[in-house]
């Protein structure tokens, strides 16, 4: 199962200056959940923004252009035809940014898992454009909103029809 797992604002902006434009510790909590265990594949510029390295107790993979990149604890692929090689006998993957490898798996992802955050930020990086009518909702649930988790937000899991 190859999926997307994202957040998103109203605008679909992801993204400001190689960082999440809020913090929103519900999806934090979410993102660790849906992912433990799991393959997370992302690219270089998604990988720097983590600010402990390597995610822990998953399989790290980052897709990058640069063929001499060597990362510590850390799959390093350099194409979408090795990556899908690599990944064939994983039983859940995530892809989980930037918007360049998003865009490379339109048409190969079967889910999206998404946060909808109802506010508008300010940021320079974007979703890519999905059709939706080609998935289906499934899952829809309400994030809580307090003093932690200021913007009302909602998780939201689609499959391809």
């Amino acid at each position: 199962m190859l999926a997307f797992l994202w957040a998103e604002d109203q605008n679909h902006l992801i993204g400001q200056a190689g960082h999440l434009p809020w913090h929103l510790p519900n999806d934090l909590q979410y993102f660790k959940k849906v992912t433990w265990n799991h393959t997370i594949i992302m690219g270089h510029k998604t990988f720097l923004s983590l600010p402990h390295g390597p995610l822990p107790r998953r399989r790290n993979i980052v897709l990058s252009h640069n063929t001499q990149l060597q990362l510590s604890n850390v799959e390093v692929v350099c194409s979408k035809e090795l990556l899908l090689k690599l990944i064939a006998q994983d039983s859940q993957v995530f892809i989980i940014g930037g918007s360049q490898v998003f865009a490379q798996f339109l048409d190969e992802v079967e889910y999206l898992y998404v946060t909808k955050i109802a506010h508008q930020f300010v940021g320079d990086v974007y979703m890519p454009q999905i059709d939706y009518c080609h998935f289906k909702l499934v899952q829809k649930q309400k994030g809580i909103v307090n003093e932690n988790n200021a913007w009302t937000h909602e998780f939201m899991i689609y499959q391809r029809l």
